[in-house]
């Protein structure tokens, strides 16, 4: 079934138009986003289960932005009816006026925005609401997996799962578009500890999807697994420090296509000349097997959307094609100063913050190497696995993650010697260089949330094949 569309949007969209219309009478170029978000989690752990009924993203509010004929502003508010009407224009108008620039800071002239006359509804796909099961039956199915995975060993000190799950409904209306999206995504994750003596170690796990609470039923055997590895991660090592012959697993190289070339080729960057990329754009910086791709229609994960917050339609942008930058990922100011098109990637992390250019769902593209040869090929590596954070430094390049266990390879077997933690370091253009085989098959992890810095958080995937490569390790 087709997710549904928000009642509150639906019922109060008259009242947008009006308010659209009243601006139109007085700007030459106004537009309207509103959203309405809801969100839901449950957590079953050995202490406690929880039933969240808000979460981070959790608001229903509306950014008006308008244009002057030389310059663009923005006002959002949370409440809206016929009586706020005249309220909510002269506040406005209030906001548009422009207050004095500071000394020495120079005043930008933009131009009127082209657009073209688009209608659009769309809805992603669902199975399983949570209405559907109940909040009794959700934490029962997270309780029996929690049991299952305590069951494995007297050693884990703890098991927990836990779902998330989102539906976004948003409009966007102007002059020539009437655009409405209802997304939903749903997450669920394992996590476990284990200890002896005074060592704990950890081990975690994470699937999503574009659909809803279906994903249950998918996780029984990762509960398995993660449990069985942090029990074997009591044995594991200290890595001695160096550059090695790696084989990453596909999260591992998804975090790496996240952090290598992810904030670094979005183009807000490039107009604050705080990214390397802007001077590489046709140049090899990669492997001439690595195709990179990012956008919101690039694959079906919890990045995707129809159009973005700027009511840009989503697209699959090719950043690299065989080991050339291409191009980098835009919102549309950054566009209008550059003199490009936007790629639809302007995001809002809430109608209260600002559109910034972000990552949407970020991969490589599949090889031809199958994993078992890509092993058998490495004399003295790694087997890099389970990424737990990683950031970088667009504007020279260098990239530091943290991968929470390795596996020695020894004259192409696994031999069962096991380090932890790993952190993985170096520059990224020798990184993505060093690339020598790529698995065919491309995996998407949608887990997580990207900041831009330390704020503006939004979701977003990432992902692809295993890869080969040496990489500086310590």
């Amino acid at each position: 079934m087709k997710v549904t569309a928000s009642p509150y949007l639906t019922e109060h969209k008259p009242l947008f138009r009006r308010l659209l219309q009243m601006l139109l009478e007085e700007y030459p170029y106004a537009s309207l986003l509103a959203s309405d978000i809801r969100e839901k989690s449950w957590s079953a752990s050995r202490r406690l289960t929880s039933i969240s009924g808000s979460g981070q993203f959790s608001a229903r509010g509306f950014v008006v932005r308008v244009f002057d004929g030389a310059h663009w502003s923005e006002h959002s508010f949370s409440r809206i009816s016929q009586d706020l009407l005249p309220e909510l224009f002269a506040q406005i108008k209030e906001t548009a006026a422009l207050s004095p620039l500071p000394a020495g800071v120079a005043e930008n002239a933009y131009a009127a925005p082209v657009e073209e006359e688009t209608v659009f509804r769309g809805s992603t796909d669902c199975e399983v609401l949570p209405e559907d099961l109940g909040d009794d039956e959700i934490i029962a199915r997270l309780t029996a997996l929690r049991d299952r995975g305590l069951a494995r060993s007297g050693q884990l000190l703890d098991c927990t799962v836990r779902a998330n799950w989102n539906r976004t409904s948003k409009l966007f209306l102007s002059p020539k578009k009437d655009l409405e999206q209802n997304i939903m995504w749903t997450v669920a994750r394992v996590s476990a500890a284990a200890g002896r003596g005074q060592e704990i170690k950890t081990s975690h796990e994470a699937i999503s999807h574009l659909g809803g609470l279906e994903l249950l039923d998918k996780l029984g055997e990762r509960v398995a697994r993660v449990a069985g590895t942090t029990v074997e991660l009591l044995d594991s090592e200290p890595l001695v420090p160096g550059e090695y012959e790696c084989i990453c697993t596909p999260d591992t190289t998804g975090m790496i296509v996240h952090e290598a070339f992810g904030h670094g080729v979005e183009m807000d960057m490039f107009v604050k000349d705080r990214a390397q990329a802007r001077r590489f754009i046709g140049q090899y910086v990669a492997s001439p097997l690595v195709t990179m791709h990012d956008g919101a229609a690039a694959a079906p994960e919890t990045g995707s959307y129809f159009f973005d917050d700027e009511g840009t339609m989503a697209r699959d942008t090719v950043v690299i094609e065989k080991g050339v930058l291409k191009t980098g990922i835009s919102d549309y100011q950054s566009a209008m100063l550059l003199g490009t098109q936007p790629t639809g990637n302007g995001r809002r992390e809430s109608h209260r913050r600002k559109a910034y250019a972000r990552m949407t769902n970020t991969f490589f593209e599949g090889g031809t190497d199958r994993v078992e040869d890509m092993i058998a090929s490495v004399k003295d590596g790694l087997l890099l696995a389970e990424p737990a954070s990683g950031m970088e430094d667009p504007k020279n390049w260098g990239i530091q993650c943290m991968v929470n266990y390795a596996r020695e390879i020894k004259d192409g077997k696994l031999t069962g010697r096991i380090f932890s933690p790993i952190v993985l370091t170096g520059y990224v253009p020798d990184l993505l260089k060093s690339i020598t085989m790529m698995s065919p098959d491309v995996e998407m992890y949608g887990a997580g949330f990207c900041g831009k810095g330390y704020k503006e958080w939004l979701k977003v995937s990432e992902g692809g094949p295993y890869i080969k490569a040496r990489i500086r390790l310590g």
